[in-house]
Parts: C-alpha cells; structure tokens; sequence
C-alpha cells in the first residue's frame, strides 16, 4: 500500500537566469513550496517549454538532485555533482522539465559530516564506508520531498535522469510513475576514480562503460 503523502503547494515562483562557467546559458523557472515534510528549502527548477500535465501525454525529464556545495558551487573533483548539475540542466532546457534541487548535502548527512567522510576516505575507506564510520547511514536521504514536488507540480508521470536505481524505486513506492530512466554521463578523473567505483560497486549505479573506471580506479 502506497503512503498517503500530505498536501504541499507552490509558495511562490521566480524567474532567474542561469549561466554556468563554461558560458552555457539559460532561463529557470524557480519554484519555492509551502508542505514540504522535513521542513527544508527545496527548489524545483522548470527548464525548457512547459511539460504537458495532461495523462498520457510525454514525460517530463525530471532530476533529482541532491545540494553538493564542494561540486555544485566550488568545482570539487572529489565527486561528479557539479558536472551532473551542469549536463542535468541543458538537457533538461532542451526538452522541457524539472530540476529538483533537494538540501541533502553527503547523501543526507550534512556538509560538516560529509567533509568528516572526506578525511575518512584519505585514510582508505570509500564513501559509503566512511558514512558508516561516522554513524550515519551509507546513503540517508529520502525522497518524500521529491515526491510531494511532484504531485504539487501536478505530473502524472515522469521520466528520471539518473543513474541511481534508489531514486526511481522511491519515487515509485511513493505513489510517482517513473516512465524510464534515463542514464546520465560519466564524469570521471583522476581525484573521483575511487568515488565513482564505489557507487557503481557498493551503490548500484549504472555506469557505462564500467571497465574504465576499474581499469583507472
């Protein structure tokens, strides 16, 4: 039995342009809500043409992409947020859809926590390793948030860009069709190797080709 998630609704929407280092450019439609269960600022960006709302008509491509400051904002190579945030919010422009940016900083355990994980991984372990050390769930977040988005949005349906099977199987018990999803692209180098294996390894994510990552991990 699916849960029953409480009522949120749209508290305000701006637009704000975006241009990102590379000089790549575009419009946002910047969505804030009143409801949401935890509390947290979580922004819905709308890209692109307006996706239809009407069943059966095409998915909208929609991300779920949790805060990283070190990638998103300072171009950390410790993981590949900032290159998914970039390659997210052009494909999402050119088709029309939503960008959910969710305040689920170190898989959910904040970004003090997360630079602790980052001390524990110099030591030798990986990333969900370190999360366990420091008594934190391997991956902590929870995708509710996401979910009343995107009811509030009022999408029948959805199309996931991502490589994280836990997103879609949340999002799916949480009363959302999930029509695909749809892989994002590898952004490995030298600094993230261990990070990406890890995911793939320990977190299920799809990565292709994967022999490259073994090869230089």
């Amino acid at each position: 039995m699916r849960p029953r998630l409480p009522a949120a609704s749209v508290r305000s929407e701006v637009s704000v342009p975006l241009r990102f280092a590379d000089g790549y450019s575009t419009q946002a439609r910047v969505l804030t809500f009143h409801g949401l269960v935890d509390g947290r600022e979580h922004l819905a960006l709308g890209l692109g043409d307006e996706p239809t709302r009407a069943p059966g008509g095409e998915p909208p491509l929609v991300r779920l992409h949790s805060e990283c400051l070190t990638g998103d904002v300072f171009g950390s190579e410790r993981c590949d947020c900032g290159a998914q945030l970039r390659e997210a919010v052009e494909r999402i422009a050119e088709v029309g859809g939503y960008l959910l940016y969710l305040r689920q900083e170190g898989r959910g355990i904040g970004l003090y926590a997360k630079l602790d994980a980052y001390a524990l991984q110099d030591l030798g372990l990986d990333t969900y390793e370190a999360n366990l050390a420091l008594g934190f769930r391997a991956d902590a977040r929870d995708y509710t948030v996401a979910a009343q988005m995107i009811h509030t949005l009022g999408l029948p349906s959805v199309a996931l860009l991502s490589n994280n099977p836990d997103k879609a199987e949340q999002l799916t018990r949480l009363g959302v069709e999930v029509t695909e999803r749809v892989a994002t692209g590898v952004y490995w180098c030298p600094s993230n190797a261990r990070y990406l294996m890890a995911k793939a390894t320990r977190g299920d994510h799809t990565f292709e080709p994967l022999d490259d990552l073994r090869l230089e991990a």
